[in-house]
């Protein structure tokens, strides 16, 4: 019975199942066209866009490729210019900095020179203090201290008289004690 019951469901469902595999072959093929219409149609705009790119364009092309084709000599030309110029700014660039250098060298040269120049200057200066120091200041000093003690002496001398004869020290005039040796 019960394999009765499987091929009766069998032979009534075979049907049904072919119309469903038929329907599923009749979608697929209707997509199908319907894919190939749509390319189709993107085929034929994408030709007029390409002959609408090609028509604006190669003119645009021709036009900038014979500018170019113009402009290269004049291209060449300032390349070769621009090669000149760079050569003559190293040349000159060169020939500055040989300058500058000289000039550093020159300046510190003379400023060895200048210093070496005051150095000695200076050093004939303190000599000539010192010889002005004990040739002159000294015997000066010596003789005003000599004068001084002189003067000390002679006021003493008169004070000391003036005390005999009733002065008294009101008319002495004292004498200090650091300039008196110096």
């Amino acid at each position: 019975m019960l394999t009765d019951f499987g091929t009766l469901v069998m032979e009534n469902l075979l049907p049904l199942f072919i119309a469903v595999t038929a329907a599923a072959v009749v979608l697929q093929a209707g997509i199908l066209v319907g894919m190939y219409f749509a390319m189709r149609k993107s085929t034929v705009r994408m030709q007029a866009l390409a002959e609408e790119v090609k028509s604006k364009m190669l003119p645009a092309l021709d036009t900038t490729q014979a500018t170019i084709s113009e402009l290269r000599p004049q291209l060449a030309t300032i390349a070769e210019n621009l090669a000149e110029v760079t050569t003559l700014v190293l040349c000159q660039v060169q020939r500055i900095d040989a300058t500058v250098n000289d000039i550093v060298d020159r300046s510190r040269l003379q400023v060895i020179r200048a210093d070496e120049l005051l150095t000695r200057t200076l050093d004939r200066v303190e000599e000539t203090t010192e010889v002005v120091q004990k040739t002159v200041v000294s015997p000066v000093r010596q003789f005003a201290g000599i004068i001084q003690g002189i003067t000390a002496g002679v006021e003493f001398f008169f004070a000391s008289r003036g005390r005999r004869n009733g002065g008294g020290r009101e008319n002495r005039r004292p004498v200090p004690q650091d300039e008196m040796f110096i």
